[in-house]
């Protein structure tokens, strides 16, 4: 994978070894947990892990890096690096950590959604972070996905300049702690009744031969509301 196309991707690499402890210590690994990382990077984060955790899992999907943590990190005894989508893995763990590429922010999220956990600490856009804790008219299908899987608290806003490549935003470091695990059938309900936004809820009922009197429109509902209607469908 070239260098372009990891910046299309929205690849950014940390460089603050001060925040990387930032994002260790707020995910309160133990010696009893397994620590799964999905985007090895150059590995800023994955020693730290190590440290802390009985047994890490750092998953990449780049060749080269994946080559390159290899040789870097081939005498840590409880860590396992393995090539490929970390997102099409089926792996068990307690703790996820990653500094992800944005591209993949809202996939990991509804991914973690559907899993058993403990804590997960991700850093994300800030315009994206503040996607998912949004309420009324700023809500988005991931919001609700997100107020009804986790528990979610910032740790730290992470300046631009400590990446490389600059990003055009700021990052922040979000904590997950998991609520309710959601279904990949309930998250695509979710999203068609966002993708009719602007009718009615009896509208937007009827588009899938149900039933419901109701003259408001989605901004209008609560998350838990959301998904009363989403279940139905």
């Amino acid at each position: 994978m070239s260098k372009n196309r990891r910046h299309r991707l929205g690849q950014h690499f940390l460089q603050s070894k001060n925040i990387a402890k930032t994002i260790v210590e707020s995910a309160q690994i133990t010696s009893k947990d397994t620590v799964l990382e999905i985007g090895t990077g150059p590995g800023i984060l994955t020693p730290l892990l190590c440290e802390k955790a009985k047994s890490v899992i750092s998953i990449e999907a780049d060749e080269k890096l994946y080559s390159d943590a290899i040789l870097k990190f081939s005498k840590i005894p409880n860590l396992e690096i393995m090539f490929g989508d970390g997102f099409e893995s089926d792996l068990d763990f307690d703790i996820f950590v990653s500094n992800l590429p944005y591209s993949q922010s809202k996939r990991a999220i509804e991914w973690l959604a559907q899993k058993k956990f403990k804590t997960a600490v991700i850093m994300v856009q800030q315009e994206f972070a503040e996607k998912l804790m949004a309420k009324n008219r700023e809500i988005h299908a991931i919001s609700v996905v997100a107020d009804y899987s986790f528990d979610i608290s910032k740790i730290v806003k992470v300046g631009k300049n400590n990446f490389l490549p600059p990003p055009k935003v700021d990052s922040l470091v979000l904590q997950l702690r998991p609520k309710k695990q959601i279904t990949e059938k309930l998250i695509d309900s979710i999203e068609k009744l966002f993708s009719q936004r602007r009718k009615t809820i009896t509208n937007i009922a009827k588009s899938f031969g149900k039933s419901i009197k109701s003259d408001k429109r989605i901004e209008e509902l609560s998350p838990d509301e959301i998904i009363k209607i989403a279940k139905q469908f």
